[in-house]
């Protein structure tokens, strides 16, 4: 089924080819012979060198050695130390050529499921005996079956490249050989890792030496800075917060013309929280949890066998220190995860006030705005009561003026002409204006009354009298608005006062994490 599911696998998956280079490094019992050697594979000169090194013949065939030296460990890694194919650990994507990953694989006897943990998230451990060499199978031998180790972590992009690394293994009991596969991006520590193992070439024996050194790497300092660094920045969020009187220039940043930036703070959460929450130290304590219980496995079968040293010899001394180590970093973890926790859950907090005094300047805003409308609508309704003022007057003085204009018009005639035409008889003369005899002594009948200044004398006072009297009306009218204007300010400040009293009630009737009344 392993074997069906690989192949299906491997078809289906893409090509990202990556700069690929070798590493072996073994250790004989005459310490003179002990080599490390890395290169680079020269696939355009020498098409064969990947297959020789995969089957170890050719240049890559064990050299011969001296009667009474013997191997004692070694290590021999296919490496792409600098990944940088922007597929590289996009799931489905392999960075050998079909043929030359399936070389790898078979001959190195690789965990097949290697394949299959292409999509895994975050940090993966698994280690398991190779079922195909089951001691049962062949009677002459008594080594236990080889121990696979799959050991990665793949991120999502940044900057269109996908993150990560990966790591292969697989460690022959009766040669005390460890073959695999290691990849990683510029961004891993793969590079610093591979250096590290070179220079622990003499404890290589250890199948979990490069994995928890990659762990070590991975665990370094930066992870503890991260969420100092989150914590410092808590800080002056809290103060910008709180609006605290000790603000120091750091946190003048948030000021913005003598007003908090509520928009720059909340952006400055958001972003604190995610680095608070960057290599979440949960996933890690798995993956120290199933390394120590699988070292444990391989130590109850490795420290029968001579070669690993029965009375405890170097091997045991790495192992012990590696677990030392591994609980190290699961107490390390532990603190993080604490520490990550109240930071947690004071950004919560900074949250929450945060949300607060938005809600608060809603509120004010809110209230303004009401306030500003209800202006708006007592002006309307002043300036509907100015207009019914107008329909009032036009409709009053409007009849008066129309009989006035109508009895103006030339139809009507009431001057001294109609007596002088009913006596002496029709106007004679040519012309459509009447011009002749007749028309000039029409004329000369046209004077203006003396008494014209009775129109004036009670127009004007009449006018004044009305507007003087509107004009007092209006006064009183505005002084009445003024004060209704003046009642819905206090209307509105009491009910703020009134919000934020009732807040307040609510709030400090919460219980309080600590008595300030008590000393």
């Amino acid at each position: 089924m392993d074997d069906y599911m690989f192949k299906t696998y491997v078809a289906e998956c893409k090509v990202a080819q990556e700069a690929t280079s070798y590493l072996e490094i073994f250790n004989y019992t005459d310490p003179s012979l002990n080599t490390v050697e890395e290169h680079r594979f020269r696939l355009d000169e020498l098409p064969d060198e990947f297959g020789n090194f995969c089957h170890r013949r050719g240049a890559f065939a064990p050299p011969k050695l001296k009667p009474g030296v013997e191997l004692v460990s070694g290590i021999r890694l296919i490496l792409q130390q600098n990944a940088k194919h922007p597929e590289t650990f996009t799931p489905s994507y392999i960075t050998l050529s079909h043929s030359n990953y399936t070389l790898m694989v078979r001959a190195l006897r690789l965990p097949f499921r290697g394949i299959e943990s292409t999509s895994v998230v975050g940090p993966f451990f698994w280690c398991a005996p190779d079922p195909d060499t089951d001691p049962d199978d062949s009677p002459d031998t008594s080594h236990p079956p080889n121990l696979q180790i799959i050991f990665r972590k793949s991120d999502v992009r940044k900057k269109g490249l996908t993150r990560g690394w990966e790591l292969m293994l697989s460690h022959d009991f009766s040669t005390g050989i460890t073959t695999g596969f290691a990849k990683g991006t510029p961004s891993s520590d793969m590079v610093t890792a591979i250096k590290h193992l070179k220079e622990c070439a003499g404890q290589v024996l250890h199948p979990f030496l490069l994995p928890i050194i990659i762990l070590s790497h991975d665990l370094s300092a930066k992870n503890d800075q991260k969420q100092r660094d989150a914590r410092e920045w808590l800080r002056k969020l809290e103060h910008a917060v709180s609006m605290r009187n000790e603000v120091l220039e750091e946190e003048a940043q948030y000021i913005k013309d003598n007003m908090v930036d509520l928009d720059q703070i909340n952006r400055d959460l958001v972003e604190c929280h995610s680095q608070v929450l960057w290599k979440r130290p949960q996933a890690y304590l798995e993956i120290v949890r199933a390394m120590k219980e699988a070292m444990g496995v391989f130590w109850e079968t490795a420290r029968k066998d001579e070669r690993y040293g029965r009375k405890g010899g170097e091997v045991g001394k790495v192992h012990r220190s590696m677990v030392a180590r591994l609980e190290f970093y699961r107490a390390k973890l532990n603190g993080i995860e604490n520490y990550a926790h109240t930071t947690l859950e004071r950004l919560g907090i900074q949250r929450a006030a945060l949300y607060n005094i938005i809600a608060q300047k809603e509120s004010k805003l809110s209230l303004k705005m009401a306030g500003e409308q209800r202006r708006l609508a007592h002006n309307a309704k002043r300036d509907s009561s100015s207009m019914k003022t107008l329909s009032l007057l036009g409709a009053i003085f409007l009849p008066a003026t129309y009989l006035a204009s109508v009895f103006s018009m030339t139809f009507f005639d009431f001057n001294d002409n109609n007596n002088y035409s009913r006596n002496n008889g029709p106007v004679s003369g040519s012309g459509a204006n009447g011009t002749g005899s007749g028309g000039e002594e029409r004329e000369k009948n046209q004077v203006v009354s003396p008494d014209l200044w009775i129109y004036f004398v009670i127009t004007v006072p009449l006018t004044l009298l009305i507007v003087l009297i509107w004009r007092i009306w209006d006064k009183r009218r505005d002084r009445k608005y003024e004060k209704e204007d003046a009642d819905i300010e206090e209307g509105i400040e009491v009910m703020e006062q009134q919000i934020m009293a009732a807040m307040r009630k609510r709030t400090l009737s919460k219980v309080r994490t600590w008595d300030v009344g008590k000393v």
